[in-house]
């Protein structure tokens, strides 16, 4: 895709949401983390039905780290790959009372040091939690980029380089929002609704799918 069209991909976008929010529930930048943290492999829908309930009485590093592994898996039990994400939140937790004061450190370095936390999680939180203009590839993110020729790769890593060089500084805080929620509802995997797609013009693929 050419310069032209990536800015009229985002300038659409962005027309029809001016400001995109992730649809995790979260109270703070810390439940925001447990929560990125558990969406692994999950819906947004599935880790809210369970963090609700979960943020309630737990929505610090001590409270959550008091209730421990048990305690915790309780309430994310109907999560997928929950006993391995309940032992790294636990872990996680101890970490950050022990070595920062409970507070959830502003870097993508020692965020990545938390258990559970890759660099995807890692680039939501700092773009989200400290309005750092990061691009975080989950699969949505990944396909948009593929299908629309944004920035082709066949790793997550290789679409973030890629998709952090082409996408100008005016769109790239909301850039993987907007793609995260066109893949979600338009450019599904299976069955992309592009009759209705307002890129589809713009889309190399779109008369082939």
């Amino acid at each position: 895709m050419n310069k032209k069209d990536i800015v009229e991909t985002f300038t659409r976008l962005r027309d029809q949401n001016p400001n995109p929010q992730s649809e995790l529930n979260y109270h703070n930048n810390f439940t925001l983390l447990v929560a990125v943290v558990l969406s692994a492999q999950a819906t947004d829908k599935g880790v809210n039905k369970a963090t609700d309930k979960l943020f309630e009485i737990a929505d610090n590093p001590k409270d959550m780290y008091a209730l421990g592994l048990d305690g915790l898996k309780e309430y994310i039990k109907t999560i997928g790959l929950y006993n391995s994400k309940a032992n790294n939140v636990i872990k996680l937790c101890k970490i950050l009372i022990d070595e920062y004061d409970g507070e959830i450190p502003d870097s993508r370095e020692e965020l990545q040091k938390l258990p559970g936390v890759g660099r995807k999680t890692a680039n939501v939180v700092m773009n989200i939690a400290f309005g750092e203009p990061t691009i975080a590839v989950d699969t949505h993110v990944f396909r948009l980029s593929n299908r629309l020729g944004l920035a082709k790769g066949k790793t997550p890593d290789e679409v973030e380089s890629g998709l952090s060089k082409i996408v100008p500084s005016e769109f790239k805080l909301h850039a993987h929002h907007w793609l995260i929620l066109h893949g979600r509802y338009v450019c599904k995997a299976q069955k992309p609704t592009c009759s209705t797609c307002i890129l589809k013009d713009l889309c190399p693929s779109a008369k082939i799918l």
